[in-house]
């Protein structure tokens, strides 16, 4: 069963909450960062991308980086940006934003943040469906243990429990927010405090009684970072360093973009005989202009030379275990690998993804522009079959799921060292 606990929290004073919130540190590289953070002394980038304080010629996982991330989350506290909360308490954080698929639509979902047990990640109760990369663990293992800190939340998912979201929509209609707002991309950030010691309790215990697992959505590398982190410390750990940052939320809330992919060439075919490759093992029609969305699993959208195509998979082409009935592994067996010779998409840099934020006009542009010569638009994958593969210890091939919207850096932090 879940092992969650509260936590004493480091966040920002509710008047300056929207100034420190950022965008996850690893959504955008270091130019990006700057330019955003400009004239904004109280973004929280200047603790998760420390670099865009540095020269320009900075190696971004130098010892001089983390340094800089531990000074300015000095600094923040000293100035009373951030504060850390008097007691251990939970929070919920919803999140609104409009439908990008449908403008008329406003999508809300509302999460538990809290810090969960790193022996649950170590013995499998909290479930993972991605490897990580060595270099990426890194740079936040370094951050982290300079720092002190855990500045990334890591997204998480539960299969729905009718008494938790009971209680913690009791909650969030009965109190008001610490923090509220509309951030530059027009998503509503809401943050609910939960301090009385009984719902407290009373939270912890229907984790530890009724939800068995916990998933990882997003952020494999921040929870791979913690758990080796508290490795290193060994003996030296305190005790909140048994522990990492996350928000979980339930099942029926989330939503799971499409994860889209650009291909550079047809690996020498002819376009006529990459037409005729296609049609072995699936069903090809023209669309002409217009861009298709698939509408059901095993369907895909091809932009190729101007003109959309719809692909149905052919039976034969997958098989029915939580792997193989995935349209990505159906798109990369039969076409990726079988046609275009792309053996680890991990690696290969002749494929390039777009997440479905930037919807279909992004990927007709790259393939426009001369840039990419054709496009797949995929059916996105459901929660569901990321459980199942969890479930199974298996992992979801590369760049499989887009989760949005994404929690903002910054609102609450995580410190593992007593001293702080």
């Amino acid at each position: 069963m879940a092992s969650i606990s509260p936590f004493k929290s480091l966040r920002p004073r509710s008047e300056l909450a929207k100034q420190v919130a950022s965008r996850p540190y690893d959504v955008m590289n270091s130019a990006e960062a700057k330019t955003e953070a400009q004239g904004n002394p109280y973004s929280f980038l200047h603790i998760t991308k420390s670099e865009i304080d540095l020269a320009d010629t900075i190696d971004t996982h130098s010892a001089e980086v983390y340094e800089k991330a531990k000074e300015n989350l000095a600094a923040f506290i000293k100035k009373d940006t951030l504060f850390r909360e008097d007691k251990a308490c939970y929070y919920i954080y919803r999140l609104i934003m409009t439908d990008p698929q449908n403008p008329e639509v406003k999508r809300s979902q509302s999460g538990l943040v809290c810090v969960s047990s790193l022996d649950d990640y170590d013995n499998d109760i909290i479930k993972k469906h991605e490897f990580t990369r060595p270099e990426k663990e890194k740079d936040r293992i370094d951050h982290i243990t300079v720092t002190g800190a855990q500045t990334g939340n890591v997204f998480m998912a539960y299969r729905d429990d009718k008494e938790v979201n009971i209680l913690l929509s009791d909650w969030v209609n009965s109190k008001d927010p610490i923090n509220d707002f509309v951030a530059e991309d027009g998503i509503q950030h809401t943050l609910w405090i939960v301090n009385d010691d009984k719902t407290i309790e009373k939270i912890t215990s229907l984790f530890s009684s009724n939800i068995p697992f916990t998933y990882i959505a997003d952020g494999h590398h921040r929870a791979a970072s913690a758990a080796k982190v508290r490795k290193a410390l060994g003996k030296n750990a305190g005790e909140d360093a048994n522990y990492f940052l996350t928000t979980l939320f339930p099942a029926s809330q989330l939503h799971i973009m499409d994860y889209n992919r650009v291909l550079k060439d047809l690996n020498g075919h002819e376009p006529r005989e990459f037409i005729s490759l296609l049609k072995r093992d699936f069903e090809v029609e023209g669309i002409g202009a217009q861009a298709f969305r698939p509408q059901q699993p095993h369907e895909f959208g091809m932009y190729f030379e101007g003109s959309w195509y719809k692909l149905v998979a052919r039976k034969g082409t997958y098989t029915n275990d939580p792997i193989g009935v995935l349209d990505i592994t159906i798109l990369q067996n039969n076409i990726l690998d079988k046609i275009l010779g792309i053996k680890d998409q991990r690696t290969d840099k002749r494929i390039d993804f777009v997440g479905g934020m930037r919807g279909m006009g992004e990927l007709e542009k790259r393939v426009n522009s001369g840039d990419m010569k054709l496009a797949f638009s995929l059916y996105p994958v459901t929660i569901h079959q990321l459980f199942d593969i969890a479930d199974s210890g298996n992992v979801m091939p590369p760049k499989s799921t887009w989760f949005e919207p994404k929690l903002r850096d910054g609102l609450l932090t995580h410190l593992i060292y007593d001293e702080k």
